[in-house]
């Protein structure tokens, strides 16, 4: 298979979600210790998860870092297991991707596109495949992203440049 056969380019890492039974305990390490920088809440009850958003890097090529507890430890799903929760990919063309990927049997988790913590459109790969759909993200849930058009002409621009 040849890229050019593939309709959208994966552009680079947007985010890692990370998730613990205590949010405080992530925030202790990765703000207090790490030095990330919070930028915003997120708490959506359908997604059982109250998350804080924050930066790694700056500018266009930095990196969000998700920090996640459940609302509920009981409930699904659980944004605390496994704590490493997914891996965000920026992607230039997300419903073209989606498009296509399902064309080759990748199984998406429920939900379809829809907006995200960080209000970019947003879909989830599966971790496991099942029999209408046997290709998955081999046990790691991965966000694609939709990369907004700056992220596009930046990535763009670097990869001229080289």
């Amino acid at each position: 298979m040849t890229t050019e056969t593939r309709p959208f380019r994966v552009l680079g890492i947007q985010q890692i979600a990370i998730g613990g039974p205590d949010k405080g305990a992530l925030r202790s390490l990765w703000v207090d210790l790490l030095g990330l920088t919070p930028v915003k809440t997120f708490t959506s009850e359908r997604e059982n998860v109250d998350e804080d958003v924050c930066m790694a890097g700056i500018g266009l090529f930095a990196v969000e870092v998700d920090l996640m507890q459940p609302l509920d430890i009981e409930k699904k799903p659980k944004v605390h297991e496994p704590p490493l929760n997914h891996v965000g990919l920026w992607v230039d063309d997300l419903r073209a991707a989606v498009t296509w990927l399902e064309a080759q049997g990748l199984r998406f988790a429920p939900g379809g596109i829809r907006k995200g913590a960080s209000g970019h459109d947003v879909c989830f790969v599966h971790p496991r495949g099942d029999t209408a759909h046997p290709r998955s993200g081999e046990g790691v849930l991965i966000e694609l992203v939709q990369a907004p058009p700056e992220v596009v002409r930046a990535f763009d621009a670097m990869a001229a440049a080289r």
